[in-house]
């Protein structure tokens, strides 16, 4: 694991078949460490989530469990996604505990609906820091920029574009994201620019 921002920590995984990584991250905070779309992590890893301690797993979507249960068996968090994405995740083996629900707090971040790639997608926004998770809604891909996933992939892809644009609402500054690179400064005129795109 890596610092990426002060007090959050990024560990990724290559995705051979998406040529860019998928990253985990750990959210260290005073009312409970929290760990958001954690990929599979090296033994290491694993250690160190343990010793570090984790009271909730939070999964952005229903393609992100990744190894939530991994690190739930290992460090007895409580796993939460949103409530429409739960009976697939389920249906992937997830063990979920606790819902999450747009508007909610999880401790410092504010719970922010972005479906559309699946009806139960969401950000999670850090108004005090500036700084934004998205899971599938956007990716960092290539470095520096923002993008979408293939409209393949999409449930109401409509729908997902409207919802980006209302993230343009939030503060942020820096864009972590769980697929592709970050963008530590300058995010939300990235995505900006990305919406820009869409008429086109």
């Amino acid at each position: 694991m890596q610092e990426i921002v002060s007090g959050i920590d990024m560990w990724p995984w290559f995705s051979a078949r998406h040529g860019y990584n998928f990253n985990g991250y750990l959210l260290r905070h005073a009312d409970g460490n929290l760990c958001i779309d954690p990929v599979e992590p090296d033994a290491a890893t694993l250690d160190a989530l343990a010793q570090a301690g984790v009271a909730r797993i939070l999964v952005t979507n229903r393609n992100h469990v990744r190894a939530a249960n991994a690190v739930r068996a290992r460090t007895g968090a409580r796993t939460a996604i949103h409530p429409d994405d739960a009976a697939y995740a389920r249906s992937q083996g997830a063990e979920v505990d606790d819902a999450l629900a747009p508007d909610g707090r999880v401790g410092p971040l504010v719970v922010i609906g972005v479906p559309g790639k699946s009806p139960g997608e969401v950000a999670l926004h850090w108004p005090e820091r500036r700084l934004l998770f998205v899971g599938d809604a956007v990716i960092g891909n290539p470095p520096g920029k923002c993008a979408l996933l293939p409209e393949k992939v999409m449930d109401n892809p409509a729908q997902l574009r409207a919802s980006i644009g209302r993230l343009l609402d939030l503060d942020f500054d820096t864009l972590l994201v769980g697929d592709g690179v970050p963008i530590l400064s300058g995010a939300k005129e990235q995505l900006r620019k990305l919406i820009g795109s869409f008429g086109s």
